[in-house]
């Protein structure tokens, strides 16, 4: 899936391609037994994700920072199919404290897991420390999807095995990734101001998606759990993503147009990994338009992967002083 493709909206070997809607991708399917978490649904692809997995029957539980903005989305949902199921739970995933706290109210509802979409995130940031003073960019988009998932991943084998469906673990990532910092990830200084980039570092976040997802395939593949976890490429979508580089996104789409999906078209390669039986037992993958794309030569590095995976559970116990598994909140 080139450049050609990604203009001409040409289908690609799933059948579907850049120019396909979230919609289109999920038709006829019939998701009424599954419960999905979506983080950032309040607004964007995620809100879009979290209507049309709602649409199809899916329990969506959205995790937002911003409560107020997830009731305009929940109601707007509802507005549109007053049959959708959804539930909101506060999540800041800048914050361990947060994260803990969101588990611990997904549990208390005592509902089922089936499919995990980590699509927030912050992007192009300027320099910044989360209030566990790791840098935000890499904090939000990849350290509080890697807890999240972690946290949540007996619910989901469970679930599984009980229910007899596959579970889905998606993580956004983005084309982005190939625009890191040159090794990749800065094990050594992720929190060094002196070399920061704001563009560089939210490509390292994104590269850091892709790894989590490939590592955790591949630990779940060894032990034999019926859940798939792939990454994905939403496309160039002019979302509230852009807020700190709003202006300059507008004059480039000027000028590149033909590059740039709508929201729609912007949820559909998640809604068709998370969605299609097609994809049964696919797992490890990277996915853009809606097809399988070879991600670049790092992502692609078990050996990075696996130091990336430590890395993120010692960064994690050096914040809340527990195991990175445990409930107990000592932040």
């Amino acid at each position: 899936m080139g450049l050609y493709s990604l203009i001409t909206g040409r289908r690609g070997p799933s059948g579907f391609g850049s120019a396909t809607s979230a919609e289109e991708v999920t038709q006829r399917i019939d998701a009424t037994h599954l419960t999905a978490i979506i983080t950032g649904g309040a607004g964007g692809i995620g809100m879009e994700t979290a209507r049309v997995m709602a649409k199809r029957g899916v329990h969506a539980v959205i995790g937002a920072r911003n409560i107020g903005a997830a009731e305009n989305a929940k109601a707007e949902i509802l507005r549109q199919n007053t049959n959708a199921r959804v539930t909101l739970l506060h999540l800041d995933l800048s914050s361990v404290k947060s994260i803990r706290a969101f588990v611990r109210d997904f549990h208390a509802l005592h509902l089922p897991l089936n499919l995990l979409i980590n699509n927030a995130g912050v992007m192009f940031c300027p320099y910044q420390l989360s209030e566990d003073e790791i840098e935000l960019q890499f904090a939000t988009n990849h350290i509080g999807h890697f807890l999240l998932t972690n946290l949540l991943l007996d619910t989901m084998k469970t679930t599984a095995k009980t229910s007899g469906v596959e579970g889905r673990i998606l993580n956004l990532s983005s084309i982005a990734h190939i625009y890191t910092y040159k090794e990749g990830i800065k094990f050594d200084s992720i929190n060094d101001i002196c070399c920061y980039s704001d563009k560089r570092a939210y490509g390292q976040s994104k590269l850091a998606n892709i790894l989590h997802a490939n590592e955790l395939s591949r630990q779940l593949q060894e032990e034999g759990v019926n859940i798939t976890v792939n990454s994905v490429h939403p496309g160039l979508i002019l979302t509230n993503l852009f807020q700190h580089t709003a202006l300059l996104m507008r004059f480039l789409k000027f000028f590149s147009f033909y590059l740039w999906k709508n929201i729609p078209q912007g949820a559909a390669t998640t809604c068709y990994v998370a969605l299609h039986p097609t994809l049964k037992g696919v797992t490890g993958k990277y996915f853009a338009d809606c097809n399988e794309v070879t991600p670049s030569k790092l992502a692609r590095d078990e050996t990075l992967a696996r130091k990336l995976w430590d890395f993120s559970v010692k960064l994690i116990n050096s914040v809340s002083k527990k195991n990175y598994l445990g409930f107990e909140d000592t932040i």
